[in-house]
């Protein structure tokens, strides 16, 4: 009775001491770091009119952490962003890490009427740029239309610009950032222009789907 009593408390204290030890081996052991996210456009990605919140680039966070991802997403969206602008302020925001670039700019572009191969051009300059500051770099490229009212000949100089950059750069494409939101009255604000945060909720599923494709072929053992 007595040995069976000296077994069992041995037992128990082995137990006891493996917990322990498991303990700290788990401390011990680092948290990942998580995937850095730049969101980096005009209003759209700003999010005008809503809370920080309620745009897109916040909407991304929790859908990844839902999905088992973990990253954090800076959005440096600016209202009235032009690709031109955007060029002139990319090296002072791309000071701090990032592992991927959401290049979101060019609407503005269409709203004034810019010329195309400027817009093309500065969208491939800050690619450049990207990946002269971060070599491995992943860039998501969201796609822009311009609108009707401004002619069939700048509507195909325009559009063509964001899946030809995709191709020729070897950058991933959202084809259409503004998918199942531009055009309907619901989903926008009373501008017209802005997304609503049912909007922004929809934008975020639509860079979701290539982000998500994204993050799975960078993971180890991916391909």
């Amino acid at each position: 009775m007595k040995r069976g009593k000296k077994i069992l408390i041995a037992v128990v204290a082995l137990l006891l001491a493996l917990a322990f030890i498991w303990t700290r081996v788990q401390a011990a052991e680092p948290e990942p770091e998580p995937v850095r996210v730049l969101a980096f456009g005009d209003s759209l990605t700003a999010g005008y009119g809503l809370d920080p919140e309620d745009a897109y680039p916040a909407l991304l966070e929790a859908i990844a952490r839902d999905k088992g991802f973990h990253l954090t997403v800076r959005n440096a969206g600016l209202s009235g962003e032009t690709t031109a602008g955007g060029l002139r302020r990319i090296g002072w925001v791309l000071r701090q890490p990032v592992d991927v670039l959401i290049l979101a700019l060019g609407a503005n572009d269409a709203l004034r009427g810019q010329d195309p191969e400027a817009t093309e051009n500065n969208l491939r300059t800050i690619i450049a740029e990207a990946r002269e500051a971060h070599p491995d770099v992943t860039i998501l490229l969201a796609g822009m239309f311009a609108p009707p009212n401004l002619g069939s000949d700048y509507r195909r100089a325009f559009d063509g610009i964001f899946p030809r950059i995709a191709e020729d750069e070897e950058v991933r494409l959202v084809p259409f950032l503004l998918e199942g939101v531009a055009g309907d009255p619901s989903l926008n604000q009373a501008d017209g222009i802005h997304p609503t945060r049912e909007g922004q909720r929809i934008m975020a599923r639509t860079v979701w789907a290539e982000l998500h494709r994204a993050l799975e072929d960078s993971a180890p053992g991916a391909g």
